[in-house]
């Protein structure tokens, strides 16, 4: 007797072990769910074996992965929750066993034409959330044990975090490509200015909530902004183009940058409740010589002009958009923007420093920035302020005025 149960208790970590195999976390989610399949079947020895995944907006489950049950992929089989045998597996969230197939149990019309006589599912949760089902079916009929149960759960378990990853990957891959759609892929070029720009992630992820735009008004003005979404990754991202085009738009009906931003800090506040964001809104005039410029809590830029130390521009910094809170009318300042002068837009994560008060970043900043050509004073800015190992998401958008020729 006790050999016998020596016996069972060696099948069941054999068994474990086959799900748990340090090897399949090397495996991509598509593989991994394959892999598991194969292993489930053999390891259970049953005939097919499946996984379908909760599609939350239509609220059914859709046939991902299959082993005996390809076709079921192949049609892209949709059930809703709440119906058939997956459906009831997802809307219970608890495993389910059918001894003895028939049509008013199963509705999936290949379950029925394969001839599977007994059928295991159990649900798939992620962070608390169903996410899918897994089942098992035999062509012959099955009295399934609590333990197949139980090693059944142990796979769905595995095939989650598998799942989780690629979720992951998909909202990083998309996020990315959303933001690098959004920063100006060129800069123009335009009479009497040059333009230059950095963006660096500070983050492995390489997505963040920072950002800068550049564009010509119908009037001639030329808009620059620099902004913060709080936050990182895919809503980020999202709530970054809102934001951005939101502006673009309102720039198009005013040219007065603190009005602009008072519209937009409307939108913001109502249609993206709780995402703070800074927005440092600025104007150059068509003749290149005055830059009327707004602040939404973001930090000043710094102007440097010939003979002149770089400097913080005199600019009021308003309340962030999105505090839901009705601020007192947002300021403008206006400077001028003498011939040679180059004006620096930045997000914090250029002067902020650990364990350090940001006054000695912007400090350093200003010391830095002098009256060049763009490219040379992002080039000494980024090198002087360590810019290459950043904490944090990193723009900076450099104008520069060309020198009047004499």
């Amino acid at each position: 007797m006790g050999g016998r149960g020596l016996i069972q208790d060696d099948e069941r970590l054999r068994r474990i072990e086959a799900v748990t195999d340090a090897t399949l976390s090397r495996l991509d989610a598509a593989d991994l769910f394959d892999e598991l399949l194969d292993r489930v079947r053999d390891l259970l020895d049953v005939d097919t074996a499946a996984i379908l995944m909760l599609d939350a907006h239509s609220q059914q489950l859709v046939a991902t992965a299959a082993k005996g049950l390809e076709e079921e992929v192949r049609q892209g089989f949709r059930v809703s929750v709440g119906r058939g045998f997956a459906g009831r597996i997802a809307l219970t969230g608890r495993p389910v066993v059918i001894e003895e197939v028939t049509p008013d149990v199963v509705v999936n019309p290949i379950l029925l034409s394969m001839g599977l006589r007994s059928l295991l599912g159990v649900p798939m949760f992620a962070r608390g959330e169903l996410i899918g089902v897994l089942h098992v079916g035999t062509l012959g009929q099955r009295r399934f044990t609590s333990d197949d149960v139980r090693l059944l759960e142990l796979v769905a378990d595995r095939a989650s975090l598998a799942n989780l990853a690629r979720s992951h990957n998909l909202d990083h891959n998309a996020a990315l490509a959303l933001q690098r759609s959004l920063l100006p892929t060129q800069l123009p070029r335009l009479p009497g200015l040059d333009m230059a720009a950095r963006y660096v992630p500070g983050h492995v992820a390489g997505i963040g909530g920072d950002w800068y735009d550049v564009f010509v008004l119908p009037s001639g003005w030329l808009g620059l902004v620099i902004g913060d979404v709080s936050g990182h990754g895919l809503q980020s991202a999202v709530i970054m183009g809102r934001v951005r085009s939101a502006l673009r738009a309102y720039a198009l009906v005013c040219d007065d940058p603190a009005e602009a931003l008072t519209l937009l800090d409307r939108k913001v506040s109502h249609f993206e409740a709780g995402n703070l964001t800074t927005a440092l809104y600025a104007m150059v005039s068509p003749d290149r010589t005055r830059i009327r410029l707004s602040s939404a809590g973001h930090l000043r830029p710094v102007l440097a002009a010939p003979g002149q130390p770089g400097a913080a521009v005199p600019v009021h910094a308003d309340p962030p958009l999105g505090t839901g809170r009705r601020p007192p009318p947002r300021q403008q300042a206006e400077v001028d923007f003498p011939p040679g002068a180059a004006l620096v837009c930045f997000t914090d994560g250029l002067v902020e420093r650990r364990h350090e008060v940001i006054d000695v970043g912007l400090d350093q900043l200003a010391d830095v920035v002098r009256p060049a050509p763009a490219e040379q004073v992002c080039a000494a800015v980024m090198g002087a302020l360590g810019a290459e190992q950043p904490t944090d998401d990193i723009a900076m958008l450099v104008v520069h005025r060309l020198p009047t020729p004499r």
